[in-house]
């Protein structure tokens, strides 16, 4: 039994998740710390701390890595990118077991073909649709548990048009995807539209810079979505923090000038749970 999925499931019975992006236990520490009752980890920020670009570089043992740091600090429910599933059909079955086995409550798999591009970028190439129906056969037949929520993300609409792109969520829920997840969608109609038109759990995209205009969680709740991810969108504050800086200091020779922008030394002991001269005990 996937205990943290359950939580999760019941908690979108109950309205929108919010589910902010992790890309380390220290990350996921915090999310936990601010009240949310989810987190998520994104194939494009893994990718980007590594020093990579989000195009399907990042392998499954380091995901699997990144989960169960995540997983383990945060002690919450783990929504985690699975890419296109690291291979064919074969490397999908061993990707949904490791995902499981690291921590992670749920996962999503897309219809891109192999390597894949950012779901905000044009020139997206797709699989064929019963190529991905294979995929989310396989992926289903290979769960653990049931609670696990499997997810099927389609970038039809940047290629094929919102036509496609429902049609193609309707074929993945049938073929045992427990959420669909239309990326790339253009503005609040079309959100809406896809709801309308796909009924079921649905996860929506609020990522900044691109496709997608600002949306907050309780609009995307009105319009039926139960899980909002925002995958980037804290490692983008953190290195825009980093950025400037690191400029400051190169300028002024001290990092005394940014001192009050930083967490302080006990802010940091408080997140982590330590208290110096006293023995730490993992998350529990």
């Amino acid at each position: 039994m996937n205990t943290k999925a359950t939580i999760l499931r019941e908690a979108m019975e109950r309205g929108v998740v919010m589910c902010p992006g992790a890309w380390n236990g220290l990350v996921g520490s915090a999310i936990a710390n601010a009240g949310f009752q989810s987190c998520y980890i994104s194939g494009a920020a893994t990718a980007n701390a590594s020093g990579y670009p989000d195009i399907g570089l990042i392998t499954l043992s380091e995901m699997c890595r990144t989960i169960k740091e995540v997983s383990g600090a945060s002690q919450l429910p783990v929504i985690v990118d699975a890419d296109t599933g690291y291979g064919e059909v074969e490397c999908l079955a061993r990707t949904v077991v490791e995902y499981e086995r690291s921590g992670a409550s749920g996962m999503h798999i897309e219809d891109q073909v192999f390597p894949k591009r950012c779901g905000h970028l044009d020139g997206k190439t797709l699989v064929s649709k019963s190529a991905m129906v294979e995929k989310v056969k396989t992926a289903h037949e290979n769960k653990m548990s049931e609670e696990f929520i499997l997810i099927a993300r389609t970038d039809a609409r940047g290629v094929d048009g919102m036509r496609s792109a429902i049609e193609r969520g309707n074929v993945y829920r049938e073929a045992g995807a427990d959420m669909i997840f239309p990326e790339g969608l253009r503005n609040e109609e079309e959100f809406a539209e896809f709801a309308k038109e796909c009924p079921g759990l649905l996860l929506a995209n609020m990522t900044e810079f691109g496709k997608t205009p600002h949306v907050t969680a309780d609009q995307f709740g009105n319009f039926g979505y139960n899980l909002v991810i925002y995958p980037v969108t804290f490692q983008r504050v953190a290195m825009g923090a980093i950025t400037r800086c690191l400029s400051q200091l190169h300028k002024e020779g001290s990092a005394q000038v940014f001192e009050e922008q930083m967490q302080t030394r006990q802010e940091l002991y408080d997140l982590l749970g330590y208290v110096p001269g006293e023995a730490w005990s993992f998350p529990k």
